[in-house]
């Protein structure tokens, strides 16, 4: 099991580039192909903490005189404390994604219109995993992992033209199987997890020409 870390809304934390990797947040620039459809390339910055103490089963074996855990495992209930497992992509579950989004005119009046979002998106996974397996030395590095597919569906309001509040759900597949675990890149971990975000948006929109 594992949650997120999203922090409280702080304008020293959320509009500081200097600590931007702290909160959660999405970024993403597009192009209007037309009225309707768009391009887009993204950032999720994401957080994956591995819940601490619980029990799980574990099947395998492990090679390692230094540790209380050598041995062979079969279907055995063990807890993740910290000596045994600490896991998190806290620097990052980064989903660099592009997508493509279709957007449908439902209501305007004056300067004010609102809109119905839909999208796909596909990326590659760039996480920071901070782990530290069994003793050895913890190991925090971005690597590319694996793959995301996500969907989103939303609603887009529109105001004097050019700027615009949105509200969408999102929700997708990731699939890590290259997560380095220590400095030895021999060692590897591998996992895969459906997620979802609710996600108020803030941008706007410019003609680059007429």
């Amino acid at each position: 099991m594992a949650y997120d870390r999203q922090s409280d809304f702080d304008p020293k934390k959320y509009l500081n580039p200097g600590s931007i990797t702290i909160p959660q947040y999405n970024f993403r620039t597009g192009y209007f192909i037309n009225d309707k459809y768009n391009i887009s390339i993204g950032a999720d910055h994401m957080k994956y903490v591995m819940l601490r103490d619980q029990t799980v089963r574990v099947n395998g074996r492990i090679d390692d005189t230094s540790t209380l855990y050598n041995g062979v495992y079969d279907n055995e209930e063990i807890s993740l404390d910290r000596s045994f497992l600490q896991f998190e992509h806290t620097d990052g579950l980064n989903y660099v994604n592009i997508g493509l989004r279709r957007m449908d005119h439902l209501w305007d009046y004056k300067f004010f219109s609102l809109q119905a979002v839909t999208g796909l998106e596909g990326g590659i996974i760039i996480p920071k995993t901070n782990t530290k397996l069994l003793g050895r030395q913890r190991y925090d590095e971005f690597h590319v992992s694996g793959y995301g597919l996500s969907a989103v569906l939303g609603i887009n309001f529109e105001f004097f033209e050019h700027f615009f509040v949105q509200t969408e759900l999102k929700g997708g597949y990731i699939n890590m199987n290259d997560i380095r675990t220590t400095a030895d890149t021999s060692d590897s971990a591998s996992q895969s997890f459906l997620f979802r975000q609710v996600n108020m948006v803030f941008g706007a929109r410019f003609k680059l020409w007429d």
